[in-house]
Formats: structure tokens, sequence, C-alpha cells
């Protein structure tokens, strides 16, 4: 499974949100700090979820590694987040 599918499982099965978008945006990255050849470094998130309503940003940004786990967290290199309700 790529880590795109294993991030999208893991969100999904923690939020169960409307929107889910999960893009791998290592390529734009090439030559930069933390990028792999094949990709899977760098990942644009959008997930808009109901969970999030009652939460700050910083408790939205700490949900959403936590669903991850640091299993996942170790072999990402950056993830920009755009979380909403």
């Amino acid at each position: 499974m790529s880590l795109t599918d294993e991030i999208r499982l893991r969100l999904e099965k923690t939020f169960h949100p409307a929107t889910l978008e999960v893009v791998d945006d290592s390529e734009s990255h090439r030559g930069h700090a933390g990028f792999r050849e094949g990709g899977e470094s760098h990942f644009n998130v959008k997930i808009r979820a109901a969970e999030f309503a009652d939460m700050s940003r910083i408790a939205r940004h700490r949900a959403v590694h936590a669903a991850l786990g640091k299993d996942v967290m170790t072999r990402i290199h950056a993830l920009a987040l755009d979380i909403g309700t």
C-alpha cells in the first residue's frame, strides 16, 4: 500500500470526513531537503470533518498527527494541512 493510501485510510477511519484530499507533492520539492526519489516525502492534505468544529487550529493539527500515528509521521518529511469543518 502506498503511503498516500495509508494516510487517506487512517484519516477516513478516524474522522469520517466530508472532504478529504491527499496529494503527494514530493516532485515539486526535487532538489530540496527531504526529497526522496519515488516521492512520498511531501504531502498536502485537505480535510473537512465535523469532529474539528470545537477544536483550535493547533488541536486540529495534533488530532491529525495522532490519527496518522508515529509510524507514518516519521516517514513524512513535510505535511501541509488545510483542516476545517
